[in-house]
Order: C-alpha cells, then sequence, then structure tokens
C-alpha cells in the first residue's frame, strides 16, 4: 500500500464507490424479485384452493350436458322410431 501513488488509490476508491452503487441495485432487484415471487406464490396457492372447487363444477357442467344431450337423442327417437 505504502507504494500506491495517490491516482492508484483514487482510481482504486472510485471502483469500490461504483461496486457499492451495483451492490445496492443488485440487492434492490432481488428485494423486488423477492417480493413478486411471494405475490406470485399467493396467487398459486389461491388456484390451488380453488382448483378442486372449478373441477367439481366441471364434472357437474359434463354430467348436465351429457343428460341434455340423451334427452334429445331420447326425443329424436320417441318421435321417429315410435
Amino acid at each position: 500500500m505504502s507504494d500506491m501513488s495517490f491516482k492508484q488509490a483514487k482510481e482504486l476508491v472510485e471502483r469500490m464507490e461504483f461496486s457499492e452503487i451495483a451492490l445496492r441495485k443488485v440487492v434492490e432487484n432481488v428485494e423486488k424479485s423477492t417480493q413478486n415471487f411471494e405475490e406470485t406464490l399467493r396467487h398459486q396457492e389461491d388456484v390451488l384452493e380453488k382448483l378442486p372447487i372449478k373441477d367439481k363444477k366441471l364434472s357437474y357442467l359434463s354430467l348436465a350436458v351429457a343428460v341434455n344431450i340423451g334427452l334429445i337423442v331420447g326425443l329424436i327417437i320417441g318421435k321417429y322410431l315410435l
């Protein structure tokens, strides 16, 4: 360190300051990413909670469609074949 000139020391300090600024920005970006990730996890938990309910409703809907198709086919058979 004793053989380092003032100019070299000044450049070293500037590099350290730039490194500190870069590290601060990295930390801010990591914090934002963490918050976004936590929000995404909350949304995913909501979807996973609602999925069985929606699946059950979809099963009921497909059953209703099948019953309606059966009714229509039954009416057609009753009208034209009987």
